[in-house]
């Protein structure tokens, strides 16, 4: 039996995104793990852009406890400058 590069693509994807063990995935999908191991070099991403999201991930969350710390000093100040009138 041949198997689809969309039947490939899905088993990759169970293991690089969902986190099951390629040996698992293998077992339940009745494919060898070499074979799984050959699809995940042509069909995953490279790791470079995964680096890539998480870093934007960290400067995001990053971004919005930076933004939210800003508003608070914004809203202190006032309040202050309020009380030196």
């Amino acid at each position: 039996m041949r198997n689809t590069d969309e039947f490939k693509i899905d088993a990759v994807a169970q293991v690089t995104e969902r986190g099951y063990s390629v040996k698992e995935v293998a077992a339940r999908l009745g494919i060898s793990t070499k074979s799984l191991y050959t699809w995940m070099a042509k069909f995953s991403k490279p790791k470079r852009v995964t680096d890539q999201e998480a870093e934007v991930r960290r400067l995001k969350k990053e971004l919005a406890r930076v933004t939210e710390e800003r508003d608070i000093l914004k809203k202190a100040t006032a309040y202050f400058a309020k009380d030196v009138k």
